[in-house]
């Protein structure tokens, strides 16, 4: 009935832990890095695709009210309209190839009427103020961008205008909603990001680099660790119910194992046991040779 053992309270809570932390592991640590490969795989096909497809009208890739998905985004599109200045924004706390940056999004009405929220690229702070920048061309332009999909601030913060920004429109994400209301345009879902040399793109972005990252091998060292952590359980229930261990009911009754404190103050004691007899040995041979060659105390009893 040694299994009986298993049902003590230190052993179950072990049991809990360790089992819900396996599970942990196999649904949601391990699937979350999963659908990023998925999502980096995804995105790094999309960017290659587009480097050999032909620009196309917007309205051929993205019908209005139609949001940008996995399908359509980073596909590269003709936009002619014309730029809305007075309703730009620039987008904050941005990071361009590793250093601080903002990004200016201007609003461009279509020649089919269509508002559209451009994306004209970046630039780097003046003392953490955005620094003067051109202004977009005036009239009807025709661009190519590539689409995006909306980002989400998490806070669901919308737009803002203050001393701080020079009286700016300033958004914590580029999301075509939080645009429009700020803005009141009825701006179309996602937005376009120009591409070098373009009428009015600035700093133009950088491509995302084509990687797979280190989400897969991520995924898999999760399913180990959840994997090790069962078989590590099940080595040390069956060694602890041999005889002899922890929950084994063999071991004579008020009888523990010794903690390692224990085992090494025992050894402490020895080794000052074996430091008293040799300097009682020491002394007699001392006192042996000082009285002539007389036999000392015979210590070896003691």
């Amino acid at each position: 009935m040694r299994w009986k053992s298993l049902l003590q309270p230190g052993w179950l809570a072990l049991t809990l832990v360790v089992f819900g932390f396996a599970v942990t592991c196999y649904t949601v640590l391990a699937p979350w890095q999963f659908d990023r490969h998925t999502e980096r795989q995804t995105q790094n096909d999309a960017v290659s695709t587009s480097f050999s497809e032909r620009p196309r009208p917007l309205a051929e890739v993205l019908p209005e009210g139609r949001p940008p998905g996995p399908d359509t985004e980073w596909r590269r599109v003709v936009v002619e309209g014309t730029y809305l200045p007075e309703h730009e924004i620039i987008a904050r706390l941005r990071t361009v190839q590793g250093e601080p940056a903002f990004e200016v999004l201007t609003p461009m009405r279509t020649t089919s009427g269509r508002v559209v929220l451009v994306d004209r690229g970046y630039l780097r702070p003046d003392n953490g103020d955005v620094p003067p920048y051109a202004a977009p061309p005036t009239g009807v332009v025709r661009v190519e961008a590539r689409v995006r999909a909306d980002e989400t601030d998490p806070q669901h913060r919308d737009a803002f205008a203050d001393a701080s920004t020079q009286g700016k429109l300033h958004t914590y994400a580029i999301d075509s909603r939080t645009v429009a209301r700020a803005t009141g345009l009825d701006v179309s879902p996602g937005y376009v990001q120009l591409t070098e040399g373009q009428p009015g793109v600035l700093g133009a972005l950088p491509l995302p680099v084509l990687q797979a990252g280190p989400y897969f091998s991520y995924a898999l060292q999760w399913v180990a660790f959840g994997t090790m952590a069962i078989l590590g359980w099940g080595y040390f229930t069956v060694r602890e119910l041999k005889p002899g261990g922890v929950l084994s009911e063999d071991r004579a009754e008020g009888t523990r194992r010794k903690s390692v404190a224990e085992m090494l103050a025992e050894d402490d004691e020895d080794g000052e046991a074996r430091e008293r007899v040799e300097r009682v040995e020491n002394t007699a041979r001392e006192s042996a040779v000082g009285g002539g060659g007389e036999p000392g105390p015979d210590v070896s009893r003691h």
